[in-house]
């Protein structure tokens, strides 16, 4: 759940603030849980929210997301154990850019794709989470890949 709601945030903290948060809201629910519901969806669809939320309220303030990275991810994941700088910078870049392309994309799309593609969850886990046809969930995945990868698209090129 942690990755989901630093996936959503792009701030640790911010992240351990949602895991916290959901948790409480999931305790003070717990009289509303359907049994018949997976608990899981249930309670990353109250994470999900939680993260929404954050994200709304930052933006409403206008606030950008302190640092993306994840405790202990100070230096870039690279293949090769004594990467070139060039390398180190291209992977300084696409940090950069993924992380402003992930804040346009609308809080569906970002939601969706961070639950596939972060989380490993199925497109019917993603529609009971996001509380919608697993049709939208597909093209919400599938327009948030589409978004993402036009805007990678100038740095990756070259590299290929």
């Amino acid at each position: 759940m942690f990755r989901l709601a630093f996936r959503m945030t792009e701030n640790a903290q911010d992240a351990e603030d949602v895991v916290q948060e959901s948790f409480f809201r999931a305790y003070r629910q717990l009289g509303r849980f359907d049994e018949r519901a997976s608990f899981g969806t249930w309670i990353y669809r109250i994470a999900t929210n939680c993260a929404l939320d954050l994200v709304r309220l930052r933006k409403r303030r206008n606030q950008a997301p302190v640092a993306a990275e994840e405790p202990g991810d100070s230096v870039p994941e690279l293949p090769s154990l004594d990467p070139s700088p060039e390398r180190i910078a291209l992977s300084g870049e696409v940090r950069e850019r993924l992380a402003e392309a992930m804040n346009q994309l609308s809080e569906t799309e970002r939601a969706a794709f961070v639950l596939r593609h972060y989380e490993g969850l199925r497109l019917d886990e993603i529609s009971q989470v996001l509380e919608c046809q697993p049709g939208a969930a597909k093209h919400s995945v599938f327009r948030a890949v589409q978004k993402l990868r036009r805007a990678l698209e100038p740095i990756v090129s070259p590299v290929r």
